[in-house]
């Protein structure tokens, strides 16, 4: 089993020019596309997202690895605590070795349903989301309470601030944002035949996930530090009171909240038991948009893909095969994927990253030649597992294992 107990004392990823060149040789066997994963940046990942939480757990959210043998090995790390997953039936798949996995949306996937409410065992180990009693009502509607083992359930409450002017700011997800709304809910779902209230889940996406010193935007930058500040107020005195409200009708086991971007502002809220990270331990270049931590994903890229030039159409161009792995999301440059070596390249402007090419510019591109490697970051993490079928696990410049992705297990949950 991979072990991520220990840290690396040497940081080779801090320095370009010898971390890709070791990652290109190392690699060098194996045909592009090429998934590396560097062990050394993986543990520095994983040890300082334990650092930054001071103690409080860590969930290990699913979505941002989609590898299982990596979930396993982060697991046996003292600290970390369950799986935050993306749908129920990965959440089930999950569980023939994970213990603890809480589902992150609410479900409607009925032959997953039916395996959870038919199983204690499976009904034990995992905790659907809902945020309203027509969750319930999908349940009941699959499996009645009496044919069915009762299922454990988590009460999301919207995380997103309903800010003076500006409106909504955050992901729309759950219609629970009130201490009273929570309780309502909470009451009604104790008093619904079949189910056990046992956690309260809130993300807070425009803290955790955008960056507030994104490169080349001072205003935006100011601006979203600016609401970073008020939003972290506004939701401790919320979710604190929130999770009161809860207590009073059920008994939680946990309470789960944050994301990679916000670990220290979350931890602070002392209502929450567990802090979701994701992102942070493979290290898409979003993350290295933040200024309110130094994030370990900026100096620390566990994950890159390596990607085979096929084509020069002049003598100042490259052209890689494939490349365009976009990242989900508003639309933007930002959801590209960066080139990072050799240095000096640029996607065209005009062609930008496609499915089958991807056209370079730049000084860097007339050096290049039909056969060589060129390195890419993906803007965010677990989406790159689902273009390959394994990662090539890197270690002291050498190939040491490889390991399956979901796709590589013929799994696709969304």
């Amino acid at each position: 089993m991979l072990d991520l107990s220990h840290r690396l004392t040497g940081r080779p990823w801090q320095t370009p020019g010898l971390f890709w060149p070791e990652l290109t040789a190392a690699t060098a066997h194996l045909d592009a596309p090429v998934a590396a994963l560097h062990l050394g940046a993986l543990r520095h990942n994983a040890h300082d997202l334990l650092d930054r939480a001071a103690g409080t757990s860590l969930r290990v959210a699913s979505k941002s690895i989609r590898v299982r043998g990596v979930l396993e090995a982060i697991l046996a790390v003292p600290g970390y605590r369950g799986v935050l997953a993306y749908t129920l039936a990965e959440a089930l798949w999950l569980a023939e070795t994970v213990t603890d996995v809480v589902v992150g949306y609410p479900t409607a996937d009925r032959s997953a349903i039916r395996k959870s409410g038919r199983s204690p065992e499976l009904a034990r180990a995992v905790t659907p989301m809902v945020d309203s009693i027509a969750h319930l009502d999908v349940i009941d509607a699959v499996l009645p309470p009496g044919s069915r083992t009762p299922i454990r359930v988590c009460l999301e409450l919207d995380a997103a601030w309903d800010a003076p002017v500006l409106g909504h700011l955050g992901v729309w997800r759950s219609p629970v944002h009130t201490p009273g709304e929570a309780r309502r809910v909470a009451a009604d779902i104790v008093a619904h035949p079949g189910f056990v209230l046992v956690g309260v889940m809130s993300y807070e996406a425009q803290v955790a996930g955008i960056g507030d010193r994104p490169a080349g935007k001072p205003l935006r930058g100011l601006v979203t530090r600016w609401v970073r500040r008020r939003c972290v107020g506004e939701l401790r005195e919320r979710r604190s009171a929130a999770v009161a409200a809860v207590r009073e009708v059920a008994r939680l086991e946990f309470v789960n909240g944050g994301g990679t971007g916000s670990v220290e502002s979350t931890r602070a809220d002392a209502s929450v038991t567990d802090i979701a990270v994701g992102s942070g331990f493979f290290g898409g270049h979003l993350f290295d948009n933040f200024a309110s931590f130094r994030p370990a994903p900026a100096a620390a890229v566990a994950v890159a893909v390596a990607l085979t030039v096929v084509r020069k159409p002049s003598p100042d161009t490259a052209v890689l095969l494939g490349g365009g792995w976009i990242a989900s999301g508003v639309p933007g440059a930002d959801r590209l994927p960066r080139v990072v070596w050799p240095e000096g390249l640029s996607l065209a402007p005009r062609e930008m990253a496609g499915e089958v090419q991807a056209p370079l510019t730049g000084v860097g591109a007339a050096r290049l030649r039909v056969g060589d490697r060129v390195w890419a970051r993906h803007t965010k993490s677990g989406e790159l597992s689902e273009h390959v079928n394994e990662f090539a696990l890197v270690e002291n410049g050498k190939v040491v294992d490889i390991l399956p992705t979901y796709r590589g297990e013929g799994k696709a949950f969304l």
